[in-house]
């Protein structure tokens, strides 16, 4: 049933996505594995996106899809984990790119795992980061980017948290398809998450959670 689902997430069958979510609860399945196989789904949505094969219309819909299964999870997941506050994270996609995605599922796992998240949405200019972190004292960034213009905007934002003087208040995560250890290098972040999982991992160590 796991590639079913992402089959029908990638080819935006929702009714189909749906019910084999359904089941699948209804069956015992792990929560978290449900929505690794959405991840998946929505890696494919992303790369059918780069190739023209799916346009804006088809990532705001696969997002519908999505927000529709995590509404399913959700109850699941927060039953099975103990949420305590363990921290605040800015989240964003960086300047000049609009893929949320990935973002969305970060936001998301985050929150069910104890962060207050403050998600600011997509093509964040350097500033509104920067206002953000003084306004909520938060200690953790997350700076998420599709597009390989996406290094750019984060180096900028980077260096716009150190001109503010808040670089050594903050720890600093980057995200995206296209990020490794060299484009982490390159914008100057503490560390890279491959996944949502990732992410997760990295803000509990990073506030004594682990």
């Amino acid at each position: 049933m796991a590639e079913d689902l992402v089959n029908a997430l990638a080819n935006l069958k929702e009714q189909e996505a749906l019910e084999i979510v359904q089941n699948r609860l209804n069956a015992g399945d792990d929560p978290l594995s449900i929505l690794g196989d959405a991840r998946r789904a929505m890696e494919t949505v992303g790369e059918r996106f780069q190739k023209s094969e799916y346009f804006i219309p088809e990532l705001v819909y696969s997002g519908e899809i999505l927000k529709g299964i995590t509404d399913m999870v959700k109850p699941k997941l927060t039953k099975a984990a103990e949420v305590k506050r363990l921290g605040k994270l800015v989240l964003g996609t960086v300047s000049g790119d609009i893929h949320d995605i990935g973002k969305n599922i970060v936001a998301f796992m985050l929150d069910i795992y104890g962060f207050e998240v403050y998600d600011l949405g997509v093509d964040v200019p350097a500033q509104k980061f920067v206002d953000k972190i003084k306004e909520t004292n938060a200690g953790i960034v997350g700076l998420s980017g599709l597009l390989t213009l996406a290094f750019d905007s984060m180096k900028e934002t980077i260096e716009a948290i150190e001109d503010a003087g808040l670089r050594g208040k903050v720890k600093i995560m980057v995200g995206g398809a296209l990020i490794d250890d060299r484009v982490r290098k390159y914008t100057g972040a503490d560390a890279y998450g491959r996944d949502a999982a990732a992410a997760v991992s990295l803000a509990k160590k990073w506030v004594g959670g682990v």
